[in-house]
């Protein structure tokens, strides 16, 4: 019988096995484009959003939620992202395939 802090189960010396490695980091949006889709996503009715981004051009895609009138969402959207924009730069805004 075994005393106290004692026990019958075997003592296994090995070390625990390393936990898996986390996946590689995601590369960082930078951190314009990031606000961009921060503001884009702020906006009721946004579902999903795009940004691309080309020396003094940006281009903004969005997909409506289904009770959203687009013409007034995309302007909802180009006014929260104003702010963002350069004296130099086209934006372009538009709306997203649906899935």
């Amino acid at each position: 019988m075994p005393g106290y802090g004692e026990s019958n189960l075997p003592m296994n010396d090995a070390p625990a096995p390393a936990p898996p490695a986390p996946p590689a980091p995601v590369a960082a949006l930078p951190p314009r484009i990031r606000r961009t889709l921060e503001l884009v996503y702020g906006v009721e009715g946004v579902t999903a959003a795009r940004v691309w981004h080309w020396p003094g051009r940006v281009s903004v895609g969005v997909r409506p939620a289904m009770l959203s009138a687009q013409s007034e969402l995309l302007r909802r959207v180009e006014h929260a992202v104003s702010g963002l924009r350069e004296p130099d730069e086209t934006w372009d805004f538009g709306l997203l395939d649906s899935d």
